[in-house]
C-alpha cells in the first residue's frame, strides 16, 4: 500500500505544480537572456545538489544507487540529494529561483518550469545536450519548449500516459464489446451504457478538471493562438462538445453528483462498479485491484482515446539545470546520467511510470505480454502510444484558469448558460488571467 501511495504522489506532482502565483520578472531571477544559446563548459568534478519532488523515502534505494554509480563513474564528484515535499514546494522553488539559490539539478514539470524558463532561469538543452536529444521521445523533449522562444529547457525524465480501462461486465450488459477510440465514440457509448444501467451504473465519469482541455485538443480545437498569447477555445467544435456534455448530463447519462467531482472520485466510482469507462494511468489498475478485486477482474484495457490522427496525451517530468549553478558541467552530466536509457528503464521497473527514452521503451518489459496480466498489457499499450503522444494541456492552464473555465462549463452542463455563451465567457476570463 505504501508503494501505491508513492506512485499516486509521483503522478500527482504534474498536477500540483500547475497552480501558483505569478512570478516576479526581476533582474536577479536569471543570469542570462531567455532563449540564450550560451553553452556550458568546465570539467565534471566537484559538488552539486539534486532536488526531487516527493520521492523520499520510498525511492531512497534507487536514487541513492544512482548517486553512488555516478560518483564512482566520475571520481571527485559529490551529489547531495534533497527531496521537496508537496506542501510548500511551489513557494520554496519560486523563492529559491528569485534568490538565485536553486539546486544544481531540479525536477519539475513543464507547467511550472515554463514560468521560470521565460525568465532565463535555466540552461538551454538544445544548445547543451544536443548529443542526447535523439534518445528521447520527441513529444517529451518538446514539452519543455517555450512558445515564441528558441530552445528547450529540460532533459525529459519520467512520463505518464493514460490508457482506457473498461468494465467488461457492464459492457456486456450494454451489448458493447470494445471501448471507445475517439471522443465521439466515448459520448455515444456513454449514452448507450448509461441507458442500460438505468441509474445503477453509467458510461463515463467526466472529471472535468482532468478531461476537458485534453478532450478539446483531441477534437482539434485550437486552445491558444500561435504565439500562446490568447486563449481561443470558443470554436464551433468546442460549442458542439459542450452541447453534447450538457445533453448527457441533463438526460441523466451522467450522474448528478459527478458534475463537480475530480479524478479521485472518478476512481472511486469505477472501483464501486458505478462507471464502465475509466481513462487513467496504468498505475490505477493496482489501486482498483487493492480496493475492488471483483471490478479489477472484470477490467479490460485498451489504448487511450485519441484524436482523429492518433495523437494521445501525456504528462512529463524533467530535469533542469539553473544558469546560476556554480557547477553546471557536473549538473548537466548528472542530469544526462539520471535520464539515460538504462537508468530510466530501472526506474520504470519499480514504479508504474514510462521512461522518456526511446531505447528503454523497446525493452521486453514494455513489449512482452505473455504472462497474460492486464498490467503488462496496459504497460505495452501505454508504451506504444507514447510515440505519438504530446503534452496536450498548455502550461498556461493553471489552477486559476482551470477554476474559471470549468465553472462556466458546469453552468452550461446544468443548463444555466448556453454552451456558446459559457465558452465565450470562459475564454474572456481565461484571457484576463493570461494577461496578468
Amino acid at each position: 500500500m505504501r508503494r501505491t501511495r508513492a506512485v499516486l504522489a509521483a503522478a500527482a506532482a504534474s498536477v500540483l505544480f500547475v497552480s501558483g502565483c505569478g512570478l516576479s520578472s526581476g533582474d536577479d531571477a536569471g543570469s542570462g537572456d531567455a532563449g540564450s544559446n550560451d553553452t556550458i563548459s568546465g570539467e565534471v568534478q566537484g559538488e552539486i545538489t539534486f532536488a526531487t519532488l516527493a520521492l523520499k523515502p520510498t525511492f531512497d534505494d534507487y536514487i541513492n544507487g544512482l548517486i553512488d554509480d555516478f560518483e564512482a563513474e566520475h571520481p571527485g564528484t559529490t551529489v547531495n540529494w534533497v527531496d521537496v515535499p508537496f506542501q510548500g514546494a511551489q513557494e520554496k522553488i519560486t523563492n529559491d529561483a528569485q534568490a538565485g539559490t536553486l539546486p544544481d539539478v531540479v525536477n519539475l514539470n513543464p507547467n511550472f518550469a515554463q514560468r521560470l524558463e521565460k525568465q532565463g532561469i535555466f540552461w538551454d538543452m538544445e544548445a547543451n545536450a544536443d548529443d542526447v536529444k535523439s534518445t528521447f521521445v520527441p513529444g517529451a523533449w518538446d514539452a519543455f519548449k517555450v512558445p515564441g522562444q528558441d530552445g528547450s529547457y529540460a532533459l525529459p525524465w519520467y512520463l505518464t500516459s493514460e490508457v482506457t480501462m473498461y468494465n467488461k461486465d457492464l459492457y456486456g450488459k450494454a451489448g458493447l464489446a470494445a471501448p471507445p477510440k475517439t471522443i465521439d465514440e466515448l459520448l455515444t457509448q456513454t449514452r448507450q451504457i448509461s441507458a442500460a444501467g438505468d441509474g445503477a451504473y453509467y458510461g463515463w465519469h467526466p472529471a472535468l478538471e482532468n478531461s476537458f482541455v485534453p478532450n478539446l485538443a483531441k477534437l482539434g480545437v485550437p486552445l491558444l493562438n500561435e504565439d500562446a498569447t490568447e486563449w481561443t477555445f470558443n470554436t464551433p467544435e468546442a460549442v458542439q462538445y459542450v452541447t453534447e456534455l450538457r445533453d448527457l448530463y441533463t438526460s441523466g447519462a451522467i450522474a448528478p453528483d459527478w458534475l463537480t467531482q475530480d479524478h479521485a472520485k472518478e476512481t472511486e466510482a469505477y472501483s464501486a462498479g458505478r462507471v464502465a469507462i475509466f481513462p487513467s494511468g496504468p498505475n490505477f489498475l493496482k489501486v482498483v485491484g487493492e480496493n475492488a478485486p471483483a471490478v479489477a477482474k472484470a477490467t479490460g484495457v485498451a489504448p487511450q482515446i485519441a484524436s482523429a490522427d492518433g495523437t494521445t496525451n501525456m504528462s512529463v517530468m524533467g530535469l533542469l539545470v539553473p544558469r546560476k549553478s556554480k557547477n553546471p558541467a557536473t549538473a548537466l552530466e548528472f542530469a544526462k546520467f539520471v535520464t539515460n536509457a538504462e537508468n530510466q528503464l530501472a526506474f520504470s521497473k519499480i514504479v508504474t511510470i514510462l521512461p522518456s527514452t526511446v531505447d528503454s521503451l523497446k525493452d521486453p518489459y514494455f513489449t512482452n505480454t505473455s504472462d497474460g496480466d492486464v498490467t503488462s498489457l496496459a504497460r505495452k499499450i501505454s508504451a506504444e502510444q507514447i510515440a505519438k503522444a504530446e503534452n496536450l494541456t498548455p502550461v498556461q492552464w493553471d489552477d486559476r484558469t482551470k477554476a474559471a473555465v470549468i465553472g462556466k462549463i458546469q453552468l452550461a452542463m446544468k443548463g444555466d448558460l448556453e454552451p456558446k455563451a459559457a465558452l465565450d465567457e470562459a475564454v474572456a476570463e481565461a484571457n484576463k488571467l493570461l494577461d496578468r
